[in-house]
């Protein structure tokens, strides 16, 4: 199936969103993109090269350095997901941690980072077909998408989630609570592009929903979007 539309997935931190587009790709053929694991290379360069120390982020250091960051994805034919790539290597499982969660909100706060990685969104979103998910992709990256979903969630539902993601690397709950609010806060109010529903986006709250439930809703709508796009 030739899918001719673009569908935008923003949403509060770990409320699910890249599980979504994830699960849209695979149902209807489409190109994932996960943008927030933009952010968190970029974050992760900075870690690994210095230029956050006791939690600040050198500015003008780190947008000298923009030019040598390369961030691309790759499929991973065993596992048969697109893995995230930072300059020739694999760093999936290093922008997971919980020190790249600190500092990503910060980091995606900084005006030309933001305008390098939209840049390269849109360029992926020409062909169409792309799924994409992060906080400023239906307001910013592809505000004439097709299609639009404000994911969210109860605070204490999405830290229990993503704590039972990470729990074994020793952070408590109460960390991940307190990491979740301060992000959402960040997301919520930075200058630059902040999280904010688009004026066409269908809010889901999946709160109460299960992923089943959700799916099934979501991909409803996709249907109905593709057949009278048809």
């Amino acid at each position: 199936m030739d899918i001719r539309i673009n569908i935008a997935i923003d949403g509060h931190s770990s409320c699910g969103k890249s599980t979504i587009a994830k699960a849209i790709a695979k149902k209807f053929g489409m190109r994932y993109i996960d943008t927030g694991a933009m952010y968190r290379v970029i974050t992760l360069y900075c870690i690994e090269n210095k230029i956050i120390n006791n939690g600040e982020v050198d500015i003008k250091e780190l947008i000298l350095h923009l030019p040598k960051i390369n961030v691309s994805f790759e499929f991973n034919v065993k596992s048969g997901k697109s893995e995230t790539i930072l300059n020739r290597k694999n760093v999936e499982s290093e922008i997971r941690k919980h020190e790249v969660s600190s500092f990503v909100s910060i980091v995606s706060q900084i005006k030309e980072v933001r305008e390098k990685l939209v840049v390269l969104q849109r360029e992926i979103g020409k062909k169409k077909g792309v799924v994409m998910d992060g906080r400023d992709i239906g307001t910013k990256v592809f505000p004439n998408a097709e299609l639009k979903f404000f994911i969210t969630a109860n605070a204490e539902i999405r830290a229990q989630r993503r704590f039972s993601e990470i729990r074994k690397t020793g952070v408590s709950l109460q960390q991940v609570f307190e990491n979740l609010l301060e992000r959402d806060e960040t997301d919520s109010n930075r200058e630059i592009n902040p999280l904010k529903v688009a004026q066409d986006a269908i809010v889901i709250d999946n709160s109460d929903l299960t992923e089943k439930q959700q799916n099934n809703l979501i991909f409803e709508l996709i249907k109905k979007k593709i057949e009278s796009n048809d």
